[in-house]
């Protein structure tokens, strides 16, 4: 048996997953498995509790320790699966001492005679107030490295739980992301992505205030040796005049935005609690491919919110074609207990689903076009493990040959699948 770490969710959960796994591993645990679990949606959840079924059922000597937001906002539920020998909170699960403390006490063999409340070590969320630096360093399934810049979200949509998973919004101290960019560029990252619950509200819990632009120059300026830097999800709504100059002029940032849509009709996005409307959205993109030709986005949507009918969805569908989307991540609606759209009149499961359908063909036919759009162009291909890579406006390429994983290299795809460009 050894020490595995099964991760769900976000980028931000994979950044983690790698701190667990070496605190872990510091602390002489090896024969246990780690969940750390997701609860961005129910179906998220669901698949944390069969991941800790399937691992238990295959290896019923090893521990199966739960973590992440799902056990965070439900430690009863998971508490009480016989499957479960610990369950640690989202704060408690980054600090080294919970790890050192479960292999000193050596008790997870012990835990089928623990009642729940004794599995549990959850704390209470919304008392983190400060964000710290985590071991990081290049990870086993990825070429490029990660960074964590903030943690937690101040604001409420009505659909998500989130918030109550992660705490309230804190950051990471600038000199001290600088530091962990440059640490990992000397260890050889050749790209590092800045992950964040709300990523564009970086900086308003510290000194200063110093915005997400001002962590992006400061970064590139003082670490001129990292080839590309790339951001995780933003909110199109927070960002900085200094991000819009950033993107404008800086050629080490990757022409890839990610953006928080969730909708494209303003009554539904006033109903989610957004802080957007659909013509900023479009505007938004508009603006960045004037900034940067060469822009890419992706967006995430959700299908079937309450109360959106059949106009409403439409003007969803239309704006993976009028922002420009060539990624497009769908959502069906999944009412998460406690949230206001939860109490919201709920649309039926079947046209739920039938318009996450809809949504992820015109997804497809999109992103479709846009390797259509790369043929022939050249590219600047990161290479990654199963000889694959990512251009740097994110299209996936895939080698014919044999290639290291970790080198930037020339590519002129002369065909594509569903999925990628087909490089020779």
């Amino acid at each position: 048996m050894a020490l595995e770490v099964v991760t769900f969710g976000c980028r931000l959960n994979i950044v983690e997953s790698e701190a667990i796994r070496l605190q872990a591993e510091a602390a002489g645990l090896r024969d246990i498995a780690i969940v750390n679990s997701c609860a961005v949606t129910s179906e998220a959840t669901r698949q944390a509790r069969q991941a800790i079924r399937r691992l238990k059922r295959e290896q019923p000597d090893r521990p199966v320790v739960v973590t992440g937001c799902a056990a965070q906002i439900e430690p009863q539920a998971f508490s009480t699966m016989p499957e479960t020998a610990r369950v640690i909170g989202n704060a408690e699960k980054m600090q080294a001492g919970t790890w050192a403390a479960l292999a000193r006490s050596n008790s997870l063999n012990a835990a089928p005679g623990l009642a729940p409340e004794d599995k549990a070590d959850v704390g209470d969320i919304m008392a983190q107030v400060t964000l710290h630096a985590q071991p990081t360093g290049r990870f086993a399934a990825h070429t490029r490295g990660f960074v964590q810049v903030q943690n937690g979200c101040d604001h409420r949509c009505t659909f998500c739980v989130i918030p109550f998973g992660r705490g309230n919004s804190r950051s990471l101290a600038l000199d001290e992301v600088v530091a962990q960019c440059r640490r990992l560029t000397e260890a050889g990252a050749r790209e590092i992505v800045l992950t964040g619950v709300d990523l564009t509200s970086y900086g308003r819990d510290l000194p200063g205030a110093p915005s997400l632009g001002r962590l992006v120059r400061s970064i590139l300026r003082e670490v001129p040796e990292l080839p590309r830097l790339r951001l995780s999800s933003i909110d199109a709504v927070e960002v900085d005049d200094i991000m819009r100059e950033v993107i404008a002029t800086e050629s080490r940032l990757m022409p890839h935005l990610h953006l928080s849509l969730q909708a494209g009709d303003d009554l539904i996005l006033k109903r989610m609690k957004r802080r957007h409307s659909r013509d900023d959205a479009v505007k938004f993109c508009a603006d960045m491919r004037v900034l940067r030709p060469d822009m890419v986005f992706g967006a995430d949507l959700i299908a079937g919110f309450p109360t959106e009918d059949e106009a409403m969805f439409s003007r969803s569908l239309a704006l993976i074609a009028d922002c420009g989307l060539s990624y497009v991540h769908v959502f069906p609606y999944s009412a998460r207990p406690g949230t206001p759209a939860a109490r919201m009149p709920q649309l039926a499961g079947e046209i739920v689903s039938e318009r996450a359908s809809r949504l992820r063909a015109a997804a497809a036919s999109a992103h479709a076009g846009h390797l259509q759009s790369r043929l022939g162009q050249p590219l600047r291909v990161l290479t990654e493990r199963g000889n694959t890579g990512r251009a740097e406006d994110f299209t996936l390429v895939r080698f014919a040959r044999d290639v290291p994983a970790g080198e930037i290299v020339p590519v002129t795809a002369g065909a594509a699948d569903a999925r990628a460009l087909l490089a020779a």
